[in-house]
């Protein structure tokens, strides 16, 4: 045990205001885990939520825990120590269960860090009775788990704030009955959501497709994800407040949940729906609370602007005497009032996001904006005195050409410019930033028949924006790099053999490339294929609520 990491650990913690104390004694044990660092972990609302309702459970105690940073890395690896809560420092193996949040298929391997420093067999088929049960969730895995499906004992499919409850109770009943892992596996494979993996089997025809997925005895072929009808039930805000996250100076709040617009791209807009909005009632009431802590209010959503009672919210959090944040919004639901709030709240910068250049790639992509929308709605931000302006945008989507990406030069040029007419008379000009990212095709959704597109491609196409707009002064151009998106393709995408390559790349410290050398899987089959309406897909034993057939359809569309 290491006494540096130790009194890390209690410092972290000193620093929290809203950390749940529960006494340990007959509870069973659950250690939350968030598969990156703690920063990171704790900017996110849905591992708050989660782990507040585990808590609420009078027979529960959750403790968290996180990817360890580099220099704790090297400490843990050095000391022999097994990983360890932040609550009360005891190890992992010590508690019942690992509850996984996965937001993000790039964080899968970082499952894998976190199993092995806490000295806990990586596959569940070399796990026994005596390790924890291990258990995931989130909206990576109820996209697509098969991916991690050999890591993980059970999958939460869906919205977890109704399911979570059920899932104890049966936990505790195997308990009480001296049930084995098996037997209490079994018990929970009969609640609504839930997906164990080892009662599954998939064949595989010999040109690498699926041929059938098949369950064992009575379990349901398909699992249905599980969803909220009255989110106004579950209040969903910042449970603990630390200044080591991305919006310490905030309180957050979300105030809907699914989008009604399903962009054919958005994996949100089709698994999280329908759309369902909080009373603004309860939204005060929330606010009014979190301002007794923190001055600002950060407004979270899929569609924050399509809140119907947006002005009213932000108006009555600025008449209790603080401010208001929002994520990015559409260019054509911006409203004067919330612009003139967020001035006055001390935005500098609002994010919109057009996500592609030319209105036919709109039409595309099922995303309902036109130029001039996106083009008045740069003016309202600009004429309230809010210069700065963060526009997103996506590369490498169905039907593109290169006139498309043309396109995207051409819009922010002309952004530039009502941002300069607007601009006429104040004493500074503001700045336009491109945040452009390789569209990676997701499950779900209508796009998930497509290919994604070639790493060389997308850098040349990165290029020409680039060199298009070196010279333009006040614009600024970042991006990711596709050779992650493409990595985010295989995990988003693959099948329970891909299982295979995370756990090389594990073993090969995180080097993808050397991991698709050693496997005998090629993971161009599941990047760059073109898929067929008729294939099996390693996820439609999912019913995301939406049938394959209108998904196709959509697609079809699409393309023209």
């Amino acid at each position: 045990m290491s006494w540096s990491l130790i009194n890390k650990a209690k410092k972290i913690l000193i620093q929290e205001r809203g950390t749940i104390k529960k006494a340990r004694g007959g509870k069973i044990t659950v250690a939350i885990a968030y598969p990156n660092l703690y920063y990171i972990g704790m900017s996110n609302l849905g591992f708050h939520t989660i782990y507040y309702h585990l808590n609420s459970l009078p027979d529960v105690l959750c403790e968290r825990v996180f990817l360890p940073d580099k220099d704790e890395y090297q400490v843990y690896t050095d000391t022999n120590t097994a990983l360890f809560t932040l609550e009360s420092q005891k190890p992992l193996y010590q508690f019942d269960i690992i509850a996984f949040s996965i937001s993000f298929e790039n964080d899968y391997i970082n499952i894998l860090k976190i199993l092995d420093l806490a000295k806990i067999p990586l596959e569940r088929g070399e796990r026994n009775d005596s390790h924890p049960l291990i258990i995931a969730g989130g909206v990576a895995s109820s996209l697509n788990p098969e991916p991690v499906s050999d890591f993980i004992d059970l999958f939460v499919i869906g919205e977890g704030e109704e399911v979570i409850p059920e899932l104890f109770v049966s936990y505790k009943k195997g308990m009480e009955n001296g049930y084995k892992k098996d037997e209490i596996l079994e018990n929970m494979a009969d609640i609504v959501g839930i997906y164990v993996p080892g009662y599954y089997t998939v064949d595989y025809k010999s040109d690498g497709t699926i041929k059938d997925f098949e369950p064992k005895g009575r379990f349901p072929r398909k699992i249905k994800r599980r969803w909220v009808k009255g989110v106004d039930k579950f209040k969903t805000h910042s449970i603990i407040l630390t200044p080591n996250t991305e919006f310490s100076n905030m309180f957050l709040i979300e105030i809907s949940r699914g989008c009604k617009w399903g962009c054919r791209f958005c994996a949100a807009g089709f698994i999280y729906r329908p759309y369902r909005k909080r009373g603004l009632e309860n939204l005060r009431e929330t606010a009014a609370n979190g301002l007794k802590d923190k001055d600002k209010i950060g407004l979270v959503g899929a569609a924050v602007s399509d809140y119907p009672m947006l002005p009213e919210l932000c108006e009555l959090i600025l008449a209790m005497g603080g401010k208001v944040s929002l994520a990015s919004l559409r260019a054509d639901s911006l409203d004067d009032r919330v612009v003139k709030c967020l001035k006055a709240s001390g935005h500098k910068t609002i994010s919109l996001a057009p996500e592609v250049g030319s209105e036919r790639l709109c039409r595309v992509i099922g995303k309902k904006i036109t130029e001039e929308d996106i083009l008045s709605g740069a003016e309202m931000i600009i004429s309230n005195d809010i210069l700065n302006l963060k526009l997103y945008f996506l590369i490498g989507l169905p039907a593109e050409t290169l006139e498309d990406i043309e396109e995207i030069v051409h819009l922010v040029k002309k952004v530039k410019h009502r941002i300069l007419e607007a601009s006429k008379g104040k004493k500074r000009l503001g700045r336009v930033t491109l945040s452009i990212n390789s569209f990676v095709p997701k499950p779900a959704t209508p796009f998930q028949w497509h290919p994604f597109d070639d790493i060389k491609s997308l850098n040349n196409k990165l290029k020409v924006i680039r060199n298009a707009l070196k010279k333009e002064s006040n614009i600024n151009v970042i991006s990711d790099l596709p050779k992650w998106g493409y990595v985010q393709a295989l995990l988003s995408r693959g099948d329970r053999r891909v299982g295979r390559i995370i756990l090389a790349a594990y073993r090969f410290g995180g080097d993808w490339k050397k991991a698709f050398r050693e496997t005998d899987i090629n993971p161009d089959f599941y990047v760059y294929r073109q898929r067929y309406f008729e294939e099996i897909f390693p996820w439609d034993f999912i019913d995301h609520g939406m049938k394959k057939e209108y998904l196709f359809a959509e697609y079809q569309k699409a393309l023209g």
